[in-house]
């Protein structure tokens, strides 16, 4: 990873102190997720089944991962950049693809950017890092981006997989000024 994004990562994760994390396990509803809460500086542990201390090696990297996207997606940002920066594997593109995410939406779309790239250096193929990427250029105005990464996730998967379908859709919406 680049020194210039780790090194703005790494600033911008110190200044949070770490929050509860939502748990994602399955339930008893043919795997419907559920979200249980974890006291402050701890994590969920899916190895373990219970909430842990919230520091490198104390978790597994599929649990940071399930945690940081829970809570980037629950638009915790900073909780997730703290979660997600405790993986052992700094090179898993799921970990780096939320990474992106957290930052982006955080309003730091070039960092995110670099973690797209980061994840896609680990697996052109993710698709979801290439949605993901192309709704950063759109943040920026780089519609011609957005599309570049739409016409890889076609040759990855299709107009059929989901990625396509939602970049896609972004790009109509923000062509349409919406």
């Amino acid at each position: 990873m680049s020194t210039r994004i780790m090194l703005a990562a790494a600033a911008f994760a110190l200044s949070f102190p770490l929050f509860a994390v939502p748990a994602l396990s399955a339930g008893s509803g043919g795997g419907t997720e559920t979200t249980q809460k974890c006291k402050e500086g701890e994590v969920w542990s899916q190895t373990e089944n219970k909430c842990v201390p919230a520091k490198q090696g104390a978790v597994d990297d599929d649990s940071l991962y399930a945690g940081g996207r829970a809570l980037a997606l629950a638009g915790r940002y900073g909780e997730a950049i703290n979660v997600l920066s405790l993986a052992a594997n700094k090179n898993d593109p799921r970990i780096l693809n939320y990474l992106g995410y957290a930052h982006r939406k955080a309003g730091r779309v070039e960092v995110g950017l670099g973690y797209y790239e980061e994840a896609l250096r680990a697996d052109p193929d993710y698709t979801l890092a290439r949605e993901y990427m192309g709704e950063a250029y759109l943040s920026i105005g780089d519609i011609a981006a957005a599309r570049g990464q739409l016409d890889e996730i076609e040759k990855r998967c299709g107009k059929g997989c989901a990625e396509f379908a939602e970049l896609e859709k972004q790009i109509a919406s923000f062509v349409k000024g919406g």
